[in-house]
């Protein structure tokens, strides 16, 4: 029973041990930020999350163009995207990063009917910095969101 029980003991530690040295995935405390390569369409898309206790507790994803205006705030684009996409910026920016954070970077972003596009872009900016956050790198990732 004694060498049972040691043999035991010490698959325990050892499954422990490399299991340890295989790397965690968990997410490291701080801001990441993947941002796109390439301005699409005049912007320039990013997401930015801050993980807090292996979490993520908040997620910005949007786009600015070349003198740093934010695309949600653009009413005049607001309205002209709504009439022809039937969603705007403001919308499927704070739906996909609900998506992103109720889903802890664990399950599938949903796509929103008229923002398809950004739909891609968004998966590949939050694969970037899901990768950073697992790292506990802090560097602003460049990414190439092209289609």
């Amino acid at each position: 029973m004694k060498l049972t029980a040691r043999i035991s003991l010490i698959l325990f530690l050892m499954t422990g041990i490399l299991t340890g040295c295989g790397g965690s995935q968990e997410l490291q405390d701080g801001y990441y930020t993947a941002q796109a390569q390439e301005f699409s369409h005049g912007w320039k898309e990013y997401v930015t999350i801050m993980v807090k206790g292996g979490s993520i507790v908040s997620v910005e994803y949007n786009a600015e163009n070349a003198s740093g205006f934010i695309k949600s705030w653009d009413n005049a684009y607001m309205q002209n995207m709504l009439h022809s996409n039937g969603t705007y910026p403001n919308e499927y920016t704070r739906n996909y990063a609900g998506q992103l954070l109720e889903g802890q970077g664990k399950g599938q972003i949903d796509a929103i009917s008229g923002a398809s596009s950004s739909h891609d872009s968004f998966k590949k900016l939050a694969a970037a910095v899901l990768e950073q956050a697992k790292k506990g790198d802090s560097d602003v990732v460049i990414v190439d969101t092209s289609h």
